[in-house]
């Protein structure tokens, strides 16, 4: 049997996350500046969430920003912060071809005026659209993300809006970025960095975790694939003991 139709025919996660890690690698390792790396990752964000869609997976999430990434040198920051234009253009009738509504995870108030329309106008153009969500993680951090949702529930406990009893698993996922996605069953990190980097720290407490060698944009359909196949092949007990059959 082909590893395609082996995958297909398997269980499908319904909510994948990759971060997209390698871009800068690639590039050097081609004598390129680090931008055209991070050209070539955007590049393939846009394949690799349409043959998500294609697989039938209900929700990617990607790092493609984090809170950390500041100190990055300004030329490549400047760069990155045209990466949402791409899904307003360079992206949105491809996206639309598929069906994939886009989301947007993260903090709203470091960038300028003009990148927080356009993040605001990309989710409400794609809202209607009922395939796969693509949660595009863009100035996020996972710390601050739940110390954010510790706030808003911690007033809400002052204010006797819920009780100490209210206060549960439940309740914090529904103060999440990604409230709105499935539980997130696998993460992938590219080009053989075995860390988490303060991604989705909550998220994952029982996903499992896949780290090929390749760099993101290297990492096709058949690597994804592959992420899948080993996914398939995980016993998950969620804490539990395997049956015996």
């Amino acid at each position: 049997m082909s590893l395609e139709k082996r995958v297909l025919d398997g269980n499908i996660p319904a909510h994948i996350a990759i971060i997209l890690d390698g871009n800068g690698r690639w590039a050097k390792k081609r004598g390129l500046p680090r931008t055209l790396g991070h050209k070539k990752g955007a590049d393939n964000l846009k394949n690799i969430a349409i043959e998500c869609q294609k697989i039938g997976i209900k929700a990617l999430s990607v790092y493609a920003f984090s809170t950390e990434n500041w100190k990055r040198p300004k030329e490549e920051i400047d760069f990155l912060m045209k990466l949402p234009k791409e899904f307003e253009e360079g992206f949105n009738g491809e996206f639309d071809k598929h069906d994939i509504r886009v989301m947007f995870s993260g903090r709203r108030d470091r960038f300028n005026k003009e990148v927080t329309e356009l993040l605001k106008r990309v989710e409400e153009k794609t809202k209607h659209r009922t395939g796969m969500i693509l949660n595009v993680c863009f100035d996020y951090g996972s710390q601050t993300e739940i110390l954010e949702a510790v706030k808003v529930i911690s007033e809400k406990y002052k204010n006797n809006d819920i009780s100490l009893n209210d206060i549960n698993v439940e309740l914090m996922d529904n103060h999440l970025y990604t409230k709105e996605l499935p539980k997130l069953d696998l993460l992938i990190r590219t080009s053989g960095e075995l860390r988490i980097s303060n991604f989705l720290l909550w998220q994952l407490a029982y996903s499992e975790l896949y780290f090929p060698k390749v760099a993101w944009p290297a990492f096709n359909r058949k690597q994804l694939l592959k992420a899948l196949d080993n996914f398939q092949k995980r016993n998950r007990r969620f804490g539990g003991l395997k049956e015996k059959k």
